[in-house]
């Protein structure tokens, strides 16, 4: 039989399939359609009450893993309880049968597909932050955004700085207005390519978010006070001169506020804490589990996700 891991990989990267939710669908279905055979009816795989994916579950999870020899959890609830896991097997089911017409679904080469990228979300090593109320919040902040730079040297290509940075401003902006008040959306999402305003639009302001200001920035704050919206700049202490020197030179350096990251969200999250020792420690922890959530929802790449170390 035919290989289908090309039509696989780009069914992966579209449809980000590489988070533990998705993961834990794909693998379950797989079984199911070993079980039923292909095609599959999506209404068949649905529990009695319609609200969840049949046989979804760690334990169902966890057989499948220990076949190939992983003990490792995937997901403590085997992704039951993941937001949108019956558009995720809707989704797939569509792929399987769509394998099937095309005289591909080699259930066994399917199967090994997604136990790779079960490895890979174990092997992805998320950034460490300590907490250590001896260093300032700037330096923690600091400390994060230098791993993503050592690791973006050690992977050419990658732009984990430039993600770690948006995550980090977009949590920020969750934990001090709450979670709902706007959009968030993969790093690879360019404001350009999906006619957004700004990666982060709220009231009549676009923040934009960049480790580099560069001319293409500035003149999307030209567009944003053309609108009529208020254009503030987030970005890198290397970034900050450039940012205003840019600004002034396209004559609107009286109109774009920019901020340095560090102080951006180090400042909050003493607001947050009340400027006491144990808010300092609960905001800290909010803004990594923020950041988490926003990570696992929008990107594919577990290893952008935040420990912290005790």
């Amino acid at each position: 039989m035919a290989d289908p891991s090309t039509a696989l990989h780009a069914f992966n990267k579209s449809k980000k399939f590489g988070r533990k939710g998705p993961l834990c669908v794909a693998l379950v279905i797989t079984q199911h359609a070993r079980k039923m055979g292909l095609p599959l009816d999506p209404g068949d795989l649905l529990t009695d009450k319609g609200g969840q994916v049949l046989g979804l579950g760690k334990a169902a999870v966890q057989s499948v893993l220990k076949r190939h020899g992983i003990d490792r959890v995937l997901a403590a609830e085997g992704g039951r309880t993941s937001r949108g896991s019956i558009d995720n097997m809707r989704e797939y089911v569509a792929l399987l049968n769509d394998l099937h017409g095309q005289g591909l679904s080699d259930l066994e080469a399917i199967e090994r597909f997604w136990i790779e990228r079960v490895y890979e979300f174990f092997a992805g090593k998320p950034f460490k932050v300590k907490l250590d109320g001896s260093r300032s919040l700037r330096v923690l902040v600091r400390d994060v955004l230098n791993q993503a730079e050592e690791r973006q040297k050690n992977t050419p290509g990658m732009q984990f700085m430039g993600a770690v940075l948006q995550h980090l401003v977009g949590a920020k902006l969750d934990c001090a207005l709450g979670v709902g008040q706007f959009d968030h959306n993969s790093f690879s999402t360019s404001d350009a390519q999906s006619g957004r305003a700004g990666d982060f639009f709220i009231g009549d302001v676009a923040l934009h978010v960049t480790t580099s200001p560069g001319e293409g920035v500035v003149q999307r704050c030209k567009e944003n006070l053309d609108d009529g919206f208020r254009p503030i700049i987030v970005t890198t202490a290397r970034g900050l001169t450039a940012a205003e020197v840019l600004s002034e030179n396209a004559g609107i350096g009286e109109r774009v506020d920019v901020f340095e990251v560090e102080q951006f969200v180090a400042l909050n999250l003493y607001e947050l804490g009340r400027f006491a020792a144990e808010g300092r420690r609960v905001a800290v922890n909010d803004l990594v589990g923020r950041y988490n959530e926003i990570v696992e929802d929008v990107e594919t790449d577990p290893s952008l996700m935040i420990e912290i170390r005790k």
